[in-house]
């Protein structure tokens, strides 16, 4: 295997190559259960934070060329990130279970695979207040606050021994290969 060259730069590749878009079905039924009353809101995010959400992103048009008839065309697009701004003027980022519960919102925008604490994380860097799990569903979830800050660090909600719950950080540096608590 050769080195790369100092000044060559390697991207890092998805570890979602193989996803067909599909909802992971721990995360679908969590979400039904919290939106139904029988799971908790520790539990739905507890499920969100180990899952792989869809966000969105739509193409914006940049520049508009007109030609001698006065037709236009493009000439320049840009793919963007969707923030949705409530009344209150609050923004979040929208992020989907799967290409279902996107395709209901926007068939025209295509989806990104991350895993949900980078899409907390996008949301934070954005100034975003919170993070939407699909939006236009009988089954949304909104991550706000601490809460999203902690998902966007990669923390993780855990049950107690008493049945209560509290967020717990994931050590990568651990030397046995493993993800530890601490």
């Amino acid at each position: 295997m050769t080195e790369p060259h100092p000044k060559q730069r390697l991207i890092q590749g998805s570890p979602y190559v193989d996803d067909d878009g599909s909802a992971e079905m721990p995360l679908l039924t969590s979400l039904r259960a919290y939106a139904g009353g029988a799971a908790s809101y520790p539990e739905v995010v507890a499920a969100l934070a180990g899952s792989r959400l869809l966000v969105p992103v739509v193409a914006l048009l940049g520049e508009v060329e007109y030609d001698d008839a006065g037709l236009a065309h493009d000439k320049s697009s840009d793919m963007a990130t969707v923030l949705l701004t409530g009344a209150d003027g609050r923004q979040a980022l929208l992020a989907f279970s799967g290409t279902d519960a996107m395709r209901a919102w926007d068939p025209e925008a295509r989806p990104v695979p991350v895993a949900a604490h980078l899409a907390a994380a996008t949301a934070v860097q954005e100034g975003a207040d919170a993070l939407v799990v699909d939006v236009a569903s009988d089954h949304v979830l909104t991550v706000a606050g601490d809460d999203l800050r902690r998902l966007a660090a990669g923390w993780l909600p855990v049950r107690l021994p008493d049945g209560g719950w509290a967020w717990a950080q994931v050590d990568p540096r651990d030397s046995r290969g493993g993800e530890q608590l601490r």
